[in-house]
């Protein structure tokens, strides 16, 4: 197999793009096909780590089957960090979702890295994910524990 060139920003944007575009639509193929089966996942609400994209599809079938859905995500302070042929992608990410409880709805304010690696046939995928609540700045409401993208 010809070798890769090296891995560049411009290559990782559209990736995490894909991701967090899929994540707001509540693409849920669209969103698990930009992980590695192996990826892994903590997220603030959940005492362990997610082991596998299996588990964590399956944890997202639960939500969607209770009302869960994104309504809207917004990510900023983006940044991306290249390491060989990974990447590391942080960013703030303002997430609005439905929360399956009649009409309500929630808005979450999360920090999240995630980190992606180039496959043999070259495709980048996320393979691990972790969000964090945001510090809540003075005045703003403690944010709550969702997962965001």
């Amino acid at each position: 197999m010809p070798e890769q060139p090296a891995l560049t920003e411009t290559a990782v944007l559209p990736a995490v793009d894909a991701l967090v575009d899929a994540f707001r639509r509540t693409d849920g193929p669209a969103y698990f096909a930009c992980f590695h089966a192996d990826a892994t996942f903590l997220f603030p609400d959940r005492d362990a780590r997610l082991e596998s994209r299996a588990a964590y599809e399956r944890l997202w079938a639960e939500w969607v089957a209770e009302g869960w859905s994104v309504l809207d995500c917004t990510s900023s302070d983006r940044r991306v960090q290249l390491i060989g042929d990974a990447a590391v992608f942080t960013h703030r990410v303002r997430t609005v979702v439905a929360t399956g409880e009649g009409s309500g709805s929630a808005v979450l304010d999360e920090r999240e890295t995630i980190v992606l690696a180039r496959g043999a046939d070259g495709t980048l995928l996320a393979v691990h994910e972790h969000l964090s609540a945001t510090p809540a700045a003075a005045g703003d409401a403690a944010p709550a524990g969702e997962t965001a993208a």
